[in-house]
């Protein structure tokens, strides 16, 4: 759909659908491209940041930075190997061009600057390619414009400002306050560079163009670098090093936190209610990254986890999630936008935040006690401070919660007295190893073995052969497969249990979160890895096997990004994305089978 910009000219624009974006970071913000060219999200200068580019959330007059192909033309996308820094390949009926994006770093680590590097290269024949520059309004609350002066033309929107930086092939064809228009026309084996370069309240030095599109290779030598050091070469290769560098992008490095997802408000439902901030710090992600950063054999992303998660808990407690600086998450707020393919409301801020939720205290225990195991060291106020968080599990898992899944209704979710007796094994353990202090440990082991003989006697069912959502429904819920990797007691019930889960919540390999959930969202991917991490737990490793490649055919072979759920209709990802928890998720299941483990 053509749509004329207030600063005038006709650019094309359209939302893809979100398996046809990739994600390109910094270790402070993340951009997704679509297989277009068109970049709809970028935050800056911070993940959590307000967005430059949003036009994903806000069609018709969102910020996007568009560079494709005048005319018609097909494209695919890829990764480079083993690096974040990604390739679009436009064919055209008079030429093929690539187009190469980075958020580039330097050989000192993340620059001081937000650095937006895309580098064009004709293959063959000549190509003629349109640019876009169009910035956001921060929900109608800035309004962009423009400063040219003797170093070139700034823009300005709100605390943001920046330039575009182009190579002297590139020409300008037309700017205004909110925003730039240009156009390349370049033959095989010519080459240009576009950039933005952006901060937010602080001067910038504005970096050569030559210097931008050097630092496209040296940040693709840093990724590939980095992957070495990924000790997995098993049949799942692929999938779990593209796992890990999604990982790494959502690893905010100024602290130490890993974002649940670089986006806010993709809906879990076309149209539908349930649309989220995701652009935060779950404890719960914490210790999963953990887990799977130590297995991978990257130390110092371990390192940073649980650093970032034992001063969290000195400073605030057993809470659920914290910005990406550690300070609270702020309450829901609605904003203006129509949300992606008009389906409202877009947020900022989560409820989680002031949720009370009894998984943190598995989570925390979880993270810590794989991090000791690893024969690494607790320093004497981390073990003091989770001595007293197991002393406040013991003294809270009677209590209803909001479960795993965030509800609003609270109950006595049976997942989340499992992760009580979890946390509390754990503590048993981390005592009796002289990690922390054993004074407390026998009345720890009392409550642990309460909570097992609690869950049996309600919330165990007789006629469906499996542990329930909560006691007194049928309802299943599909988080209760990691139970099996938690080691709560009678691996019969539990075995038993995920048999159900596939049967009941199971379309093919994909599987719903619990109970009627099909009615207002997509098939939660995690859930699948989750059940096939319990088989292979369970010893039925083919079965494990089967599952995981069975849904992994389902999802998209090209840049091997996982969203947070789909659609089992159209196999059309839904929920915000990158989705963290799904690639940790399906580490956790290659990992169940590897024989190292």
């Amino acid at each position: 759909m053509a749509i004329e910009y207030p600063f005038g000219g006709n650019v094309s624009r359209r939302v893809l659908p979100l398996q046809d974006y990739a994600a390109i970071g910094d270790g402070r913000s993340v951009a997704l491209i679509g297989r277009d060219g068109s970049i709809g999200w970028w935050c800056v200068p911070n993940l959590d940041s307000e967005p430059l580019f949003d036009s994903l959330l806000d069609e018709k007059a969102g910020g996007v930075f568009t560079l494709q192909p005048k005319g018609p033309f097909a494209s695919k996308h890829v990764y480079r190997k083993d690096s974040n820094v990604l390739e679009t390949t436009f064919t055209t009926e008079t030429g093929v061009v690539r187009v190469t994006d980075s958020l580039n770093s330097s050989l000192a680590g993340r620059l001081p600057w937000c650095e937006l590097a895309r580098r064009i290269e004709v293959l063959s024949g000549a190509v003629t390619l349109s640019l876009s520059l169009v910035c956001g309004t921060r929900d109608q609350t800035a309004s962009p414009w423009l400063q040219p002066n003797c170093n070139g033309t700034i823009f300005h929107v709100g605390p943001v400002l920046g330039m575009l930086r182009t190579s002297d092939n590139v020409h300008i064809t037309e700017q205004g306050d909110r925003g730039i228009l240009g156009e390349a026309a370049l033959a095989r084996g010519e080459r240009a560079l576009i950039a933005v370069v952006a901060g937010e309240d602080q001067p910038i030095g504005i970096p050569s163009t030559k210097d931008i599109d050097r630092r496209i290779d040296v940040s693709d030598t840093a990724w590939r670098a980095w992957a070495q050091g990924l000790h997995y070469d098993g049949p799942y290769a692929d999938w779990v090093r593209r796992s890990a560098l999604i990982l790494k992008l959502l690893l905010f490095s100024p602290s130490g936190a890993i974002a649940a997802a670089a986006t806010t408000s993709l809906p879990e439902k076309i149209g539908g209610k349930k649309n989220y901030d995701y652009r935060y710090a779950w404890v719960r992600d914490a210790s999963y990254t953990l887990h799977a950063f130590l297995w991978l054999g990257q130390i110092p992303e371990s390192q940073a986890a649980v650093a970032w998660l034992l001063a969290r808990l000195g400073e605030a407690g057993a809470k659920v999630c914290f910005r990406m600086d550690g300070t609270p998450v702020p309450p829901v707020q609605e904003k203006g936008l129509p949300g992606y393919q008009k389906s409202y409301p877009v947020v900022t801020g989560n409820a989680a935040g002031t949720q009370n939720q009894h998984g943190v205290y598995g989570d925390i225990f979880e993270a810590v006690s794989l991090f000791v195991a690893s024969g690494n060291i607790l320093d004497q106020k981390s073990a003091v401070i989770l001595a007293s968080l197991a002393d406040e599990c013991a003294d809270r898992w009677r209590q209803p919660d909001s479960g795993m899944w965030e509800l609003e209704e609270t109950r006595h979710y049976t997942m989340s007295k499992v992760s009580a007796w979890q946390a509390l094994n754990r503590a048993v353990e981390l005592a009796e190893k002289g990690h922390i202090s054993a004074s407390c440990a026998p009345r720890w082991i009392r409550e642990r073995d309460r909570i097992a003989t609690w869950v049996n006697e309600n919330c165990w069912s007789e006629s469906l052969s499996a542990y329930t959502f909560y006691p007194g429904t049928v309802r299943l819920d599909a988080s209760l497969a990691l139970a099996v990797r938690f080691g709560f007691p009678d691996r019969e019930r539990l075995a038993a249990t995920c048999e159900a889960i596939h049967k009941k919540l199971g379309q093919g390999p994909l599987l719903y979160r619990y109970t009627g959930a099909e009615k207002e969202e997509g098939a939660f991917l995690a859930c699948s890895f989750w059940l096939a991490e319990a088989y292979a737990t369970l010893g039925r490793r083919q079965q494990a096997d089967a599952l995981i490649r069975e849904t992994l055919k389902v999802l998209p072979q090209d840049i091997g990004i996982l969203g947070e759920q789909i659609d089992v209709k159209t196999n059309d990802f839904l929920g915000n994305m990158p989705q963290g928890l799904s690639h940790l998720a399906l580490i956790h299941a290659v990992m169940s089978l590897d024989s190292r483990r």
